[in-house]
């Protein structure tokens, strides 16, 4: 992955807006988050353009908790003038496949701010499962991993 290219959609507000980030203001606060991700517990993806390989956002997990009853939340971004074209659901069938097929997770987590209604939607076309109650004013959103009947 390019690093301006993961400066230029952090950078923008409206990509950033729903993520516990600032805008990025300068190549080294990107690299800082690329960083955090190759030290982080889980793993994060370059997710590109099949045409012509352009970064068109990023998806992966974090927090992940390894043993009896594993977990891990999941993330991503996308740039904005790729928005509403599908790319990140096509995305995220493969990226929750990793987490149970190659992680071996149990629970996939995700936490969604309420006025972002398109990782809600996004979520919910998963199959994830959303808590009822806020915590700390958030959508709490969980998939389990469906186990095979014998």
């Amino acid at each position: 992955m390019k690093r301006i290219d993961y400066f230029l959609e952090i950078s923008d507000p409206e990509v950033t807006r729903f993520m516990d980030i600032e805008p990025c203001k300068d190549l080294k606060e990107a690299e800082e988050i690329i960083q955090f991700h190759m030290d982080d517990s889980g793993c994060r993806y370059g997710l590109f353009n099949k045409t012509d390989g352009e970064l068109v956002g990023t998806s992966g997990f974090h927090c992940w908790v390894k043993g009896a009853h594993s977990r891990a939340e999941i993330g991503f971004d996308l740039s904005r003038k790729y928005w509403g074209l599908g790319l990140m659901h096509e995305a995220l069938i493969e990226i929750v496949r990793v987490g149970f097929d190659v992680m071996e997770i149990d629970f996939i987590e995700a936490t969604v701010e309420q006025e972002n209604i398109r990782s809600q939607r996004l979520l919910n076309k998963m199959g994830f499962s959303r808590e009822e109650e806020l915590r700390d004013n958030l959508y709490y959103y969980t998939l389990k991993k469906k186990v095979p009947y014998l």
